[in-house]
């Protein structure tokens, strides 16, 4: 899993916006559901667990459970601005399929 420079910087933004300190990480995974069978999710949290993969890029920590890196493995994390808004994007060359939005996908 990798971060862009962009994806990076607002990331810091957010948890600046948010008060979360250096104790706190950025946790990305994978869950079932969404239109397309599996949807990421991304939050905020300072509780490492055992089987979590952690990376750091410029000072992010992030960390990702065992059960999404087989599904994350070679994944950019990137930041996107456009007339349709802007947010997160994840550039995943397992992905088979994605939904419109980008927050699904299938493997």
């Amino acid at each position: 899993m990798t971060l862009t420079d962009r994806a990076v910087e607002m990331v810091k933004t957010a948890m600046q916006r948010e008060n979360r300190g250096a104790e706190y990480a950025l946790r990305v995974g994978v869950v079932g559901g969404g239109c397309s069978g599996f949807s990421y999710t991304m939050s905020f949290d300072k509780e490492q667990k055992a089987d979590d993969r952690v990376v750091e890029v410029d000072g992010v920590r992030v960390l990702v459970d065992a059960a999404s890196l087989e599904y994350l493995a070679g994944t950019t994390l990137d930041f996107v601005s456009g007339l349709h808004g802007s947010g997160f994007k994840f550039v995943n060359p397992k992905a088979e399929r994605t939904c419109g939005c980008g927050s699904s996908f299938s493997a």
